[in-house]
């Protein structure tokens, strides 16, 4: 009798817990693979919750213009995506995943996403925030109006960078790197303010840059990581079912969406060639003078690391 009470009291608890509504985020339009592993998570979390968390997902950031961290911090949203590597305020640990020619293949980014988890999570605290679930971008690669067979080919080359490390990496090449909020990226390329990109396949097949460009080369540049964050206040208010069936979603979507990543990229390659794009794999002469860069940029990021940093770089090379 007495187990059958408590048995009751927990089921009580599970049905009356109450309702959490949470607005998300997304940072890229509707169409976008993280957004659409958003709306799949957010359907996850609603029915492993019973109902009692509803998640509205807003894409094009439409709900948040700023810093994401800062976003998230003071409650401005719940929850966001934001891109790992851009993302101001999270210290050098938040450029591990975006430093170029470090990870070579997808399997290499998950192995160095999980020996970082535990420095992201310690930043996201500082932040009022925990970071759900992370998956990686199709490698990037560059977009330009040449195929890209040699160093010597980036001289003079006017790119769009998505952080310091590939600004750094543009601007050791020989050529200028240029900061630009990604709506304003294919207006650069149609005047001519920027003539080149770094980015994955799928940001170029939804930016369709085979209006504005004629190749890609994929010198497999990095897998910067996309994370899903939530403010650690509206996550605190929530029982612990509801927090549970939050964890059960992100591990969930995590996992589907570290396979279909390869797919994604397939189609995004597919598309861009069907439009008329030139798809060149990096030549052996470029994956060379590619590999000394990267040992350069690694030993000089690695200089005024903190031990945590250090030690994820003696893990992954392992």
């Amino acid at each position: 009798m007495i187990k059958q009470s408590i048995l009751l009291v927990s089921l009580a608890a599970s049905i009356f817990a109450a309702n959490v509504k949470m607005d998300l985020n997304a940072k890229y339009g509707a169409n976008n693979f993280h957004t659409k592993g958003a709306v799949e998570f957010a359907k996850l979390v609603k029915n492993y919750s019973n109902g009692s968390v509803n998640i509205t997902v807003h894409p094009g950031s439409s709900l948040l213009k700023g810093n994401p961290l800062k976003g998230v911090k003071d409650g401005t949203v719940a929850m966001t995506d934001m891109f790992i590597p851009f993302t101001s305020g999270g210290g050098k640990v938040f450029g591990v995943s975006a430093l170029p020619f470090i990870a070579t293949s997808y399997d290499d980014s998950y192995k160095l996403y999980q020996i970082s988890k535990k420095a992201y999570a310690k930043t996201a605290k500082k932040w009022n925030q925990k970071f759900l679930y992370s998956v990686t971008w199709p490698a990037s690669g560059f977009y330009s109006n040449k195929e890209m067979t040699s160093l010597s080919d980036f001289k003079g080359v006017k790119t769009r960078t998505y952080d310091k490390n590939s600004a750094n990496f543009v601007n050791a090449a020989g050529g200028n790197a240029v900061a630009l909020p990604w709506g304003e990226v294919y207006s650069a390329l149609r005047t001519g303010m920027v003539n080149s990109v770094i980015t994955s396949s799928s940001s170029g097949k939804d930016g369709k840059f085979w209006e504005v460009l004629s190749n890609f080369t994929k010198i497999k540049y990095a897998y910067p990581l996309q994370t899903v964050s939530i403010n650690l206040d509206y996550w605190n208010s929530m029982d612990k079912s509801q927090q549970n069936a939050l964890l059960k979603a992100a591990k969930e979507i995590e996992e589907k969406q570290w396979s279909a990543v390869r797919l994604e990229d397939k189609h995004a390659l597919d598309t861009m060639k069907k439009n008329g794009m030139i798809i060149s794999e990096a030549s052996p002469q470029l994956k060379k003078q590619l590999d000394k860069m990267a040992n350069d940029v690694l030993n000089n990021y690695l200089k005024d690391a903190k031990k945590d940093i250090k030690d994820i770089f003696k893990e992954y090379r392992k």
